[in-house]
């Protein structure tokens, strides 16, 4: 039987727990991506897939749904500021959440963070939720280009989250349709940040089961080292309103007993506002928190514009060195060339040429440096065919004992 439904994590090669959570059930598919490191990552993650969890169940209306969930999303953030509150030890946790809905031919999105929903149709995969990171913010004001923004410095961070950082974080939600043989993926970025979304694609199209497609991604992750967690939810659609075909389920932090044990001998974090999370990254580093302010973002603006300007400058600088080495290399050939000689022929008389046969393009590497009274047609034919194929000189001086002999020869 071929599923079209699943859901898998894996800690990955370098985390020590996993911080993720994911659930797939029969109208309700989530990702979270749990941050904070040793103050409860994995806490907060599990948190807000079971507060969100309870609500896989029909719905008469997209509106209904799309209510619903953008309101699951935020008594999540409640509950997490309570659990702060009853543990401060926990105090910087936080988690990323990307949930679906389907209502018959659509799909209600509420998002925030920088875990990913796409849909692939028909071979093509599309990325549907925007990231709410600092470089998306520098993408969306056109200073950088997506390109820059996947190798930028700043890319991990985190712009908005769920935890004890905002009591009324701005959620996303739309509205899309959906279609039989669409593929919806809900995936943390252990999985974006590592495998590009032509890989994605192709692997989709290779595996119609969703279990071994979902596998497939995952084991993707792995071979690129997967130095953070990796979750998938992998949603397939048929004619009917139900999207599942097993039983719900829960993977990751959200599927074992919740713990609120923390490593003290770990460093504190600060009570956040903005997050740092590793993205495309050789080493998973602990996540931790920023505090949020219009101070810090011209922070990191400025920042962005001064590594800007030193690249600009190292370019600048690196350009121009090789450019003068190139004109230093031109200048010392050139020279080269004007200390060789050679004996040949202009208009009928031989001559002494200054410089080298060879030339570089329609530039000429030689000229005439003197001509003499040696009328070609008075050499004997040995000395003319020579002279015509060209007689190269050591110097100057060897150029000149050539032209003597052929004087001779010419007498």
């Amino acid at each position: 039987m071929t599923f079209r439904t699943a859901a898998l994590s894996h800690v990955g090669k370098i985390r020590a727990n996993n911080q993720d959570s994911g659930y797939a059930g029969t109208h309700l598919f989530v990702v979270a991506d749990g941050m904070g490191g040793h103050a409860g990552g994995d806490v907060a993650s599990a948190l807000a897939i079971q507060a969100i969890a309870h609500n896989d169940r029909p719905y008469d209306s997209v509106d209904e749904a799309e209510q619903v969930l953008s309101q699951a999303l935020l008594e999540a953030n409640q509950e997490l500021a309570e659990t702060v509150f009853e543990h401060p030890e926990l105090t910087g946790m936080g988690t990323t959440v990307s949930g679906l809905i389907r209502v018959g031919d659509k799909v209600v999105i509420a998002h925030i963070g920088d875990s990913r929903i796409y849909r692939w149709r028909a071979g093509e995969l599309e990325q549907v939720t925007k990231d709410h990171t600092f470089v998306q913010r520098l993408v969306d004001s056109g200073r950088i280009t997506p390109e820059e923004a996947a190798v930028h410095p700043r890319r991990s961070v985190l712009m908005r989250v769920l935890g004890d950082v905002d009591i009324n974080p701005e959620i996303d939600t739309l509205v899309l349709d959906t279609e039989p043989g669409d593929r919806w993926l809900l995936c943390s970025d252990g999985l974006s940040g590592y495998v590009g979304e032509e890989k994605i694609a192709e692997l989709l199209a290779e595996h119609d089961d969703a279990a071994a497609a979902a596998q497939a991604l995952i084991d993707e992750s792995l071979d690129h080292g997967a130095p953070d967690n990796v979750t998938v939810v992998l949603v397939g659609v048929d004619d009917t309103d139900s999207s599942s075909t097993s039983q719900p389920v829960m993977v990751g932090s959200a599927s074992a007993p919740l713990t609120f044990e923390v490593d003290t001998s770990r460093r504190g974090v600060r009570l956040p506002a903005l997050l740092l999370h590793p993205l495309m990254t050789s080493v998973a580093e602990d996540e931790h928190f920023e505090p949020e302010s219009e101070e810090f973002l011209r922070e990191l603006i400025a920042e962005d514009r001064r590594r800007r300007i030193r690249r600009r400058i190292t370019w600048s600088v690196g350009l121009t060195l090789i450019i003068g080495l190139l004109v230093t290399a031109a200048i010392a050939g050139y020279n080269w060339t004007q200390s060789r000689y050679y004996v040949g022929v202009v208009d009928g008389q031989v001559a002494i040429f200054q410089g080298v046969q060879q030339g570089i393009g329609p530039i000429r590497l030689s000229s005439v440096y003197r001509e003499t009274d040696i009328a070609l047609d008075d050499l004997p034919p040995f000395s003319r065919q020579t002279v015509e194929a060209t007689i190269n000189a050591d110097s100057l001086e060897d150029a000149l004992s050539i032209v003597e002999r052929l004087e001779r020869a010419a007498d």
